[in-house]
């Protein structure tokens, strides 16, 4: 096996070890609050923390199940039979074991001194579909938990330290699962250098300081009318799933289960940015950051009308001032990224990176993730040469 090879599997290998375990401490911490809670007498918040994890879990469970029944025939050779696969996910299993299944097919592939051809590809198609069903997770219920903890502390004055413990598996989790996810695009598009470590750097910074002060804006919100927030969560909700709808998704395998693809990207956008059609991105981004903004800054508005000061004596004008802060540094590292660290993209259809890019060009007729590659068109657009590439610049696949 060439050593380049070798070491692309090694780092996988790794980094999936990392993303489960995160996954798994992350799950851990938000039980051991939710018991806390319990034992403290505060049921509701108990009982909120762990309807977030059911929601999520349930939406992963279809993600997963929904895409295993729709990849090609005879693609999934290891996998249990279908009552059992059935039963892991009814189980809430499904994520998990996907998660095992990948570090196994990593670490055989790995470990063969000449690695078959399928192994290598069927190794790259588990890790990018893990890759997605991660994004998934952290805006579904790490995000929310997040919200939701600090919305707590701001309103009891304190935190405890099972509270610290899952504020700071969160912000773990929330950065790994965005730089890991675009770590997995960048896998599915021809020609494209690996992500190095001072652009996965500047990736990373960016995409916690804008999510930052939006999870801040909601929390304060929240902490201040709590019976409120779902009506706030909802109303922008529908609102950004009937943009989602407009946008002519077709990523599910059939139109039903689309749906379940709409309404977690709407989910997604009421944190975050996320593109869901091809094409140059960089209007839709400003509307959405504008939008975003417009709405944190009414939150924020509401909170000074009805409370000066936070209940631990903290100054609000302290928490406004970090949060404006990180906003703005926020955006600013996002345009450095895009205008100097984003490689151009020239569409190759049969070449691609990660795994598969280190084999002959015969291996290009192997099965690939279809789901991940559609995603990667949408976030890169499709350039004609280096002409095109010269004139629109890099600053197009911006947002």
């Amino acid at each position: 096996m060439p050593g380049s090879l070798r070491a692309v599997l090694l780092r996988d290998l790794i980094l999936g070890a990392l993303g489960t375990a995160v996954f798994l401490v992350d799950l851990g911490a938000d039980l051991w609050a939710a018991g806390q809670y319990a034992l403290g007498g505060r049921s509701e918040w108990a009982a909120l923390v762990l309807a977030l994890l059911g929601l999520a879990s349930a939406a992963l469970q279809g993600f997963s199940w929904l895409w295993l029944r729709a990849d090609p025939e005879g693609l999934h050779r290891s996998l249990p039979s279908g009552r059992c696969l059935a039963l892991l996910h009814l189980l809430q299993l499904g994520y998990l074991y996907r998660c095992l299944q990948g570090l196994q097919q990593g670490l055989s592939v790995w470990k063969q001194e000449v690695p078959s051809e399928f192994d290598l590809a069927y190794a790259s198609f588990l890790s990018l579909d893990i890759s997605m069903l991660r994004l998934f997770e952290t805006f579904l219920e790490t995000t929310p938990q997040l919200t939701l903890v600090l919305a707590i502390a701001l309103q009891s004055g304190r935190a405890e330290y099972y509270q610290w413990v899952g504020i700071c598996t969160s912000f773990v989790g929330i950065s790994w699962a965005l730089l890991d996810y675009h770590r997995a695009l960048r896998s599915c598009l021809p020609s494209k250098p690996i992500l190095g470590p001072g652009s996965s750097a500047i990736y990373f910074l960016w995409n916690l300081l804008l999510l930052w002060p939006r999870v801040l804006a909601v929390a304060l919100f929240s902490a201040l009318f709590p019976h409120y927030v779902a009506l706030h969560f909802f109303g922008l909700w529908l609102v950004l799933l009937l943009w989602v709808w407009l946008q002519g998704t077709d990523f599910m395998p059939d139109p039903c289960s689309e749906w379940l693809y709409r309404v977690t990207v709407a989910t997604i956008l009421y944190f975050s940015w996320f593109n869901v059609s091809e094409g140059h991105t960089r209007g839709r981004a400003i509307i959405h950051v504008a939008f975003l903004l417009s709405d944190s800054v009414l939150l924020v508005t509401t909170w000074v009308m009805y409370g000066t000061w936070l209940p631990c004596g903290t100054a609000l004008p302290m928490w406004l001032a970090a949060g404006g802060i990180c906003f703005f540094l926020g955006v600013a590292l996002r345009l450095i990224y895009y205008r100097w660290l984003h490689p151009s993209c020239s569409w190759e259809p049969d070449r691609v990176d990660g795994v598969q890019s280190l084999l002959p060009s015969e291996h290009s007729q192997l099965p690939h993730n279809r789901r991940m590659t559609q995603l990667a068109r949408n976030f890169f657009p499709m350039t004609k040469g280096k002409a095109a590439l010269a004139e629109k610049g890099d600053v197009n696949g911006v947002f």
